[in-house]
């Protein structure tokens, strides 16, 4: 699954929870073995685990001496010596050989104290032979009046803090899998998002377009959001599972395999349900976040629009396709909720019948001496731990399928090439005195998806300081114009030159330095007037900022403020008016202090006293920089050294306002259209 090859670069966190998972299992599978000792030999063997006893009579010494070989008889020997009262205690030798003793004298014993017995036990199951043999060492002690009740409730502590350890061990080791699973769940998702965004800045406005603004936002916080909780989930209870699996099986082959055939069909029965539920449920989980995609995008069309959809009284049809948008999350997300309902319930049933053919096989096993009750007990413990553990994977399934489609919508955006690339070997404009030249030759662009050119065999040039107007009508490729000038697009045929250089072979950031941009739709991050002004450059100078708000004809509103300059803009500057916005985007352009400035449209929601003024103090206070400005009104350019007009993306006409009057009659049609001819002589300020 793609989701796990975000663990790549965190390869040291996998093998280190590996290894706190191995100690984890290791403890919990302890757990079992020490219950089963507990009820076999701290209740029904008094504590004694060893058929060799610490202490034997003289008279069980001797016999037991007699019916051993030569060879066995030495061991026998040195494992013993007698006290003074004349019985026989164990050496050092003795515990150290304590396994071996127990095979040789079980038999003997059991001869001494169950004479009648010890034939047809010998020729039983070897688990009831040690039960015997075991019988046979509680005679012995309670035959030189050892206190077993004593040894029985000393081995009972001993074994109980045992376990009582090696739980609180597998806590602590629990408690570190859970952290170093949580810091590099976290430091996955901080590198993804960080990815993300690095990657979404460097898209060109086709990229932006066709994976949209919703979608983007949606794969930045809930898609990685997911991806980050599944990759802890996985550190925590997938790597689990697969070493539970081994070391259970292990344990059972190692206590006894005759009842390991249920943990199999428990543990295959398991694996089929949640490879069903997967099969089932996986188209649906893939469906799910574009889903998601689609109510974040209506909903941030409603909240964006929201004014526009009272104003038409079309809240209930935007009601209706919001619900409509919900009602199909919500039914895809019931259908894999309902699926995955099935799976709790389906476990549960495999758990408790794992735990009736434990105990109906078991009980059998046990009436024939084949095993002991403290290894069945065992055996549905390990079984629980097993099962509890593919539960484990079962429950994570529910997300496993929604974050493998998660990952691939990250993964889509990160490997998403930029159709706008800095070239391998760039080349540096030539610097200008004053302003910047700019020329186009026989450009032509059409935008990604659309049929028709939106600029065709454009050529113009302006020169370093000049001021250049462009002007046409709604459609004819003027903002496009400024588009291709800042490089948020590639031409598709032609070039755009700036300083010397094409576009094309020069760095991004080299260019857009260039260039003081105001956009279309003016835009204000949230802060104060001066961040929002001072944003190319944060230790900008206070009087910089100043200038800039006093040439864009904003310094009357500011000062009219309270906060003056560290007055608050909401975000995108919606506590304040068009126009305002305007010219605080405009200061902003104007502080970068570039080489050449674009107003796309920048002087629209202006007054014409505010518009001429401004258009003044541009040519005062920025004679030697290149001014591009696109306008819809004849005032804002009537005074430019060259005017561009356009016209279905053709260039229908280049020249000063006096040329274009007599020569283009498409810019005659706009000048008289919006003036008249005594205004248009008196300089065009109306």
């Amino acid at each position: 699954m793609r989701v796990f090859r975000f663990l790549r670069g965190h390869v040291r966190a996998v093998l280190l929870c590996v290894l706190l998972l191995i100690g984890c299992v290791a403890c919990d599978l302890a757990i079992p073995t020490l219950t089963s000792d507990i009820v076999d030999v701290g209740i029904q063997q008094s504590g004694v685990d060893h058929v060799s006893v610490e202490e034997m009579s003289a008279s069980t010494h001797e016999a037991i001496a007699k019916s051993l070989p030569a060879d066995d008889d030495r061991l026998f020997e040195g494992a013993y010596e007698q006290a003074d009262d004349g019985i026989w205690h164990m050496t050092e030798e003795g515990y150290a050989h304590r396994s071996e003793l127990d095979q040789l004298i079980a038999g003997p014993l059991v001869s001494i104290h169950f004479p009648d017995k010890a034939g047809a036990f010998e020729k039983g199951p070897s688990e009831l032979i040690g039960q015997q043999a075991v019988a046979a060492a509680l005679k012995e002690y309670s035959g030189l009046g050892v206190d077993l009740q004593g040894k029985q409730m000393s081995y009972l502590v001993g074994t109980g803090a045992l376990m009582v350890g090696i739980a609180a061990l597998s806590m602590v080791l629990n408690i570190l899998v859970g952290l170093i699973a949580a810091r590099t769940g976290s430091t996955i998702g901080r590198d993804l998002r960080r990815g993300l965004f690095s990657k979404v800045v460097s898209f060109s406005d086709a990229e932006i377009s066709e994976f949209s603004a919703a979608s983007l936002i949606t794969r930045g916080t809930n898609d990685i959001q997911l991806i980050q909780n599944v990759t802890i989930m996985i550190l925590r209870m997938v790597l689990y599972a697969p070493i539970v699996a081994i070391g259970g099986i292990v344990m059972v082959l190692y206590t006894d395999a005759s009842l390991g055939w249920i943990i199999v069909v428990a543990v295959a029965v398991v694996a089929l349900v949640i490879g069903v539920l997967f099969k089932v449920t996986g188209p649906k989980f893939k469906i799910m976040q574009p889903l998601i995609d689609k109510v974040n995008l209506i909903a941030r069309e409603m909240l964006t629009g929201l004014p526009v959809i009272r104003a038409f009284g079309r809240q209930a049809y935007e009601q209706e396709r919001f619900d409509e948008a919900s009602v199909r999350l919500m039914k895809t997300q019931l259908f894999t909720n309902r699926a995955m309902s099935f799976m709790m319930p389906t476990m549960m049933l495999v758990m408790n019948l794992t735990s009736v053919a434990i105990v109906w096989f078991g009980g059998h096993y046990i009436q024939e001496g084949l095993i002991q009750t403290g290894d069945m007990i065992a055996f549905i413990t390990y079984s629980m731990v097993i099962i509890m553990g593919f539960l484990m994977i079962g429950m994570i399934s529910i997300m496993l399928p929604r974050a493998d489609v998660a990952a691939e919508r990250v993964q889509e955006v990160l490997s998403c090439e930029c159709v706008v690339q800095d070239p391998d070997e760039p080349q540096c404009m030539e610097a200008e005195e004053r302003g910047a030249s700019i020329e186009f030759k026989n450009v032509s662009f059409r935008y990604p998806g659309s049929e028709g050119c939106a600029l065709e065999d454009v050529s113009f040039k302006v020169e370093p300081g000049q001021t250049v107007g462009i002007i046409g009508g709604t459609g004819s490729g003027k903002s496009t114009i400024l588009k291709l000038m800042e490089r948020f697009y590639d031409t598709c045929s032609g070039s755009v030159i700036v300083n010397g250089a094409d576009v094309k072979d020069v760095r991004q950031s080299e260019l857009r330095q260039t260039f003081g941009y105001v956009p279309q739709r003016s835009f204000l991050f949230s802060g104060t007037v001066d961040t929002n002004v001072a944003y190319s450059d944060e230790s900008m100078t206070e009087a910089n900022v100043e200038r800039a708000v006093r040439i864009a004809q904003a310094q009357g509103f500011v000062s009219d403020r309270p906060e003056g300059m560290d007055s608050s803009i909401a975000q995108g500057g919606q506590n304040i008016s068009g126009g305002q916005r305007q010219r605080l985007c405009i200061a902003r352009a104007i502080a970068s202090d570039a080489k050449a400035y674009l107003f796309d449209d920048s002087f629209s929601a202006l007054d014409y006293k505010t518009d001429s003024r401004l258009c003044h103090a541009l040519d005062e206070e920025l004679a030697g920089a290149t001014k591009v400005i696109v306008a819809q009104r004849i005032s804002s350019i009537r005074n430019a050294d060259k005017i561009v007009v356009m016209k279905d993306g053709r260039v229908a006409g280049f020249g000063t306002h006096d040329e274009l009057m007599d020569d283009c009659e498409t810019y005659s049609h706009i000048a008289l259209s919006q003036l008249t001819e005594a205004e248009l002589a008196m300089g065009g300020d109306a």
